[in-house]
């Protein structure tokens, strides 16, 4: 099987030549970078950096699909959020983030703009798609990452006082979760039009680690279930954290695959979901994956699996810092199940 034959066989419940291995969220690092000569912050702003370095991930690492972006902006910044550039202790290029002030408060009136594919990078990281699907064609899938809806409005009015009206006014919440269902929604579609096979639904701040699950429950489920039932192709959802408090409802909003934070045991998560999604994640990113090395990477894939597993992956974005032999031997352990 080729990669892509290798994912959607497991995405469709059949049985793979062998486990599939690639992240759900960012894959770059700086060896990438280096190797193929493409660096941020450009390829976060420019469509054929951006596509140079996703396909690194399996020309380098050998993984089983490239992902783009490499952030979490493009709604917001399209929206009117402010951003800040990704710079880390010792001049290095990292991933950028929400600024502030936010550019709203919870009391405006939000309003989806009717140019919105054409505002920021998105337009770029259209272009990037496009060139990884003349890339690699239907042998290696595309994942196109769009960020769930209550991380758009966090982005917007600021986390803070977003988890405060969770409790004290969730209804003066529920106009931007209109808001970033459409933001995200609308993108996703464009990315498909694009090239895009998969779309990946990062939504950090609807963690149980940050909202009540009720808040999950009563807020957010209603517009990832909207969201997910109107994307036509496989979904993955990504909430970082120990998602078990959540997990179920989860589940029922429609993703084909659950990313899980290796915060969460996968037997544990398959017992709460109630389904047989695919369950995708395994190695730890801050430790294992970036201090830690090969033996003890290949350990707790190898628990990981054993756990219930279905595609090995980081158990979130990978820190650009990662090295590239700890990367590989996610492969090794997949290659050999």
């Amino acid at each position: 099987m080729n990669s892509k034959e290798r994912v959607m066989a497991v995405i469709n419940k059949e049985r793979p030549d062998r486990m599939p291995c690639f992240g759900a969220n960012c894959m770059a690092t700086y060896e990438q970078m280096d190797r193929v000569q493409a660096f941020w912050p450009e390829a976060h702003e420019d469509g054929e950096a951006m596509a140079k370095l996703a396909l690194a991930s399996h020309t380098i690492l050998g993984f089983d699909a490239v992902r783009v972006p490499f952030c979490q902006t493009f709604e917001a910044r399209a929206l009117g959020a402010k951003i800040k550039p990704g710079k880390l202790p010792g001049g290095m290029e990292g991933i950028p983030g929400i600024d502030h002030p936010p550019a709203f408060k919870i009391d405006d009136t939000p309003e989806f703009p009717d140019d919105f594919l054409s505002r920021g990078h998105i337009p770029e990281l259209l272009k990037a798609v496009k060139i990884l699907k003349k890339e690699v064609g239907e042998t290696v899938p595309i994942i196109a990452g769009i960020i769930g809806p209550f991380t758009i409005a966090g982005s917007l009015i600021d986390t803070v006082p977003l988890l405060k009206a969770t409790f004290k006014t969730p209804d003066k919440i529920r106009p931007w979760l209109v808001l970033g269902e459409k933001a995200g929604t609308s993108l996703a579609h464009a990315l498909i039009e694009a090239g895009a096979d998969i779309i990946c639904c990062e939504d950090m701040t609807a963690s149980p680690e940050l909202i009540a699950p009720k808040s999950y429950k009563d807020l957010e489920l209603e517009f990832q279930k909207k969201q997910f039932d109107a994307i036509p192709v496989p979904t993955i959802l990504h909430i970082c954290g120990k998602v078990d408090p959540i997990v179920k409802w989860m589940a029922r909003t429609g993703p084909d695959i659950l990313s899980l934070d290796t915060k969460s045991n996968p037997r544990e998560i398959r017992e709460k979901c109630e389904s047989d999604i695919v369950l995708l994640g395994g190695v730890d990113v801050a430790t294992t994956l970036f201090l830690n090395g090969p033996e003890e990477i290949k350990k707790e894939s190898e628990q990981a699996i054993d756990d219930g597993i279905q595609i090995l992956a980081p158990g979130c974005a990978v820190g650009p810092g990662t090295p590239t032999e700890n990367l590989a031997a996610m492969l090794e352990v997949a290659r050999v199940h």
